[in-house]
């Protein structure tokens, strides 16, 4: 089964619709936070939870690198080392703490009924494809799914557009007919970037004013909410 194309004739759906995976689906934006803040404490930075929380769902590196200007880590030779081994750290106490990852309230319902309904449906993350592969079991979507992206596709991954773009590009559809669900602001500023209208779900823990700012058209609570949103979509 290839990653890019699962079930299903694109010929007949014309709208996609492109999920975020972590946060949106599934509920491991605080494992993430908690994995994060234990891998830099242990690597040699520590910075403060809420520090973290604010750049989950952005690009690994990225986040690694705003930590440690956080932190007070200004020598290279430091960064790289402290760097290295903190994401060496998150990928092991991530795996171990996978099995606490839960669906967040609708998800898998989101999905098939979407594809039900006629969206081409997508998997649009940038995980580890070993971070990726815990969710695609938990979520037991796939012959609901169109197509997926994993962080194998792109060298960087959100705010940069580019994994929203291949993501758009494997629907087969313009911006236009695309929506993106997603709980980061990185998802709406992605998605903006390339003329793509987003949906915020609250399960990330950001506050509806900072979604809204960062492009998100609509807010709801969870993934059962898209569900019901996309029937009043025009």
């Amino acid at each position: 089964m290839s990653e890019s194309a699962f079930t299903g004739s694109r010929d007949a759906r014309r709208r996609a619709l492109l999920l975020d995976v972590d946060g949106t689906l599934v509920d491991s934006t605080y494992v993430h936070v908690s994995t994060w803040h234990r891998a830099l404490d242990e690597a040699g930075a520590t910075v403060p939870h809420v520090e973290v929380h604010r750049r989950v769902g952005k690009d690994g590196a990225t986040l690694v690198a705003e930590l440690l200007e956080v932190a007070g880590v200004d020598d290279d030779e430091d960064s790289d080392r402290i760097a290295s081994r903190a994401q060496e750290l998150h990928s092991r106490y991530f795996a171990e703490a996978a099995r606490s990852l839960r669906l967040l309230p609708g998800a898998r319902d989101l999905v098939r009924e979407a594809h039900q309904r006629g969206w081409i449906t997508v998997l649009a993350t940038s995980a580890p494809p070993s971070e990726f592969a815990e969710a695609r079991t938990l979520l037991d979507v796939d012959t609901h799914v169109d197509a997926v992206t994993t962080g194998e596709d792109v060298d960087r991954a959100k705010p940069d557009p580019t994994i929203v773009g291949i993501a758009l590009d494997r629907a087969g559809v313009d911006a236009a007919d695309a929506i993106m669900v997603g709980d980061a602001t990185w998802d709406a500023i992605s998605a903006t970037k390339l003329g793509i209208r987003s949906i915020a779900v609250r399960t990330g823990g950001i506050g509806d004013e900072e979604l809204r700012a960062a492009g998100f058209s609509d807010i709801v609570d969870d993934p059962a909410a898209v569900l019901d949103l996309l029937d009043r979509l025009p």
